[in-house]
């Protein structure tokens, strides 16, 4: 039984720290890593909020005086069945 590639070549995993709360927000983007580090800094130097769309369509606004660190990274594709290494 075969599986249906993705469609999307690129995804990038975004994880936000939030000032005063213990948890992290954690977005999926199909932005590229350079575009979102971009978006990330042009909204803290303009001292506008962050707005990020994930991959289902959904927008996460986030005020600029509350972001205490922001992590990009590359989502690695991931592997199902048997491999050879």
């Amino acid at each position: 039984m075969a599986t249906k590639k993705s469609s999307v070549t690129a995804r990038t995993d975004i994880r936000i720290g939030i000032s005063d709360s213990p948890q992290e927000l954690h977005i999926e983007s199909e932005l590229e890593s350079a575009k979102a580090v971009e978006i990330v800094t042009a909204a803290i130097d303009g001292g506008k909020p962050l707005a990020l769309t994930d991959v289902r369509g959904r927008q996460t606004i986030i005020p600029n005086g509350k972001i205490s660190f922001v992590e990009v990274g590359e989502i690695a594709e991931r592997k199902v069945g048997f491999a050879t290494a």
